[in-house]
């Protein structure tokens, strides 16, 4: 038995000797003139590079939209979580493509209304500049996949373009 438990341990050293540990998070403001609402998105992340090619992590997040409608103004706050896999398909000098495939649980509440749970399923493209070892800007743009009333966003399936779906953050491993 002892020796079976000395094996995994090296076996785990060994696999994680090459991995880093990473935080990082990512903020977002985005203002639509044509509906007259302004959304505000806060969510650090957490993970883990098994090697090169592959992290894996999650992200915890705080949204808040206003928007006015008729004159009134409305509230949603909302809440998600996101674990990940990140697959870096593309390494070049300081240049990192990557796509990040996951599954996102979300609840929101519009002021005066009841709680909402929605969930999101699907791969968003990524950029991620590696300024240092240690620290690297990384954006993401777009989502394709399935939402259904995930972070206040009506049920949808596809490809989506928009502001809604940008995010530029940054990551620091240790």
């Amino acid at each position: 038995m002892k020796k079976v438990f000395l094996l995994l341990c090296i076996a785990v050293f060994a696999l994680s000797a090459n991995a880093q540990v990473y935080l990082g998070g990512s903020f977002g403001i985005t203002h639509d003139d044509d509906i007259d609402a302004t959304n505000f998105t806060i969510a650090p992340e957490i993970g883990y590079k098994l090697n090169d090619t592959w992290h894996f992590g999650a992200e915890i997040g705080f949204s808040h939209t206003n928007k006015t409608k008729i004159g009134e103004d409305l509230d949603v706050n909302s809440f998600h979580f996101a674990p990940y896999a990140r697959w870096n398909y593309f390494n070049k000098g300081m240049v990192r493509l990557f796509l990040e495939g996951g599954i996102g649980i979300s609840t929101y509440k519009v002021e005066d209304h009841d709680n909402h749970n929605g969930f999101e399923i699907g791969i968003k493209p990524g950029l991620a500049l590696d300024v240092t070892n240690h620290f690297s800007f990384v954006t993401k743009f777009g989502f394709l996949g399935y939402r259904d009333e995930y972070k206040y966003i009506n049920s949808a399936s596809g490809l989506s373009l928009s502001s809604e779906d940008l995010s530029i953050g940054f990551v620091y491993s240790f």
